[in-house]
């Protein structure tokens, strides 16, 4: 029998899963994944994800279980330094070998006081600020594009089952009718071998 072109096979639906399994541990998404494989197999985002939620996606449950976990670490560890940061932050300034030093020309005085650094404040804005806005918008767009690709397939898939079911009532409309033909040329096959046996029959009276 021969393979379709398009099929599947053992190494596309390995690569499939290990890329999927990826992006999930980074704290990607599935369809990023699947633009990826998509790129590399030159298929398009929507039969990746078809094929990861039809089939890949089942023969990896425990893997897609530990992907998710060790996404959760990691973000533990993420929002535990962050949180380090801003305590570090937040901790009220102590004065530090203070000391106090009369100018004597303007008769005021002036101390020496620990202020933040510029590293500090870079570091507080990036941990608080939300992390690319502009990703999170190209995100809701290829969701968005995704949808269209996924209603698009489930359209055809769904115009081909009608079809199918089309050719299978036909198929059984034109068995029976030939059933019945069949058993109407048997029924007068025997009603012609019984005439003729009765006309010879009344020859040889």
């Amino acid at each position: 029998m021969k393979a379709r072109h398009d099929a599947w096979t053992l190494n596309d639906d390995t690569l499939l899963a290990e890329s999927v399994l990826r992006h999930i541990r980074e704290g990607s998404t599935q369809v990023a994944a699947f633009h990826e494989v998509g790129g590399k197999l030159n298929r398009t985002p929507a039969a990746c994800g078809y094929r990861w939620n039809a089939v890949v996606r089942n023969q990896n449950v425990e893997a897609v279980e530990m992907a998710k976990n060790q996404k959760k670490n990691v973000k533990k560890m993420h929002d535990k330094k962050k949180d380090l940061q801003l305590n570090k932050l937040a901790e009220p300034m102590e004065y530090k070998n203070k000391t106090f030093e009369v100018n004597e020309e303007t008769n005021t005085t002036k101390s020496e006081v620990p202020s933040l650094t510029l590293d500090d404040c870079i570091d507080y804005l990036r941990n608080t600020l939300p992390e690319n806005p502009h990703g999170i918008s190209e995100e809701n767009k290829m969701l968005l594009k995704e949808n269209q690709e996924l209603q698009k397939t489930y359209h055809e898939l769904s115009l081909k089952f009608d079809q199918l079911i089309k050719n299978k009532e036909k198929i059984e409309h034109d068995y029976k009718f030939l059933l019945h033909a069949l058993h109407n040329a048997q029924k007068t096959a025997k009603e012609m071998s019984v005439q003729n046996h009765v006309y010879q029959s009344s020859r040889r009276g």
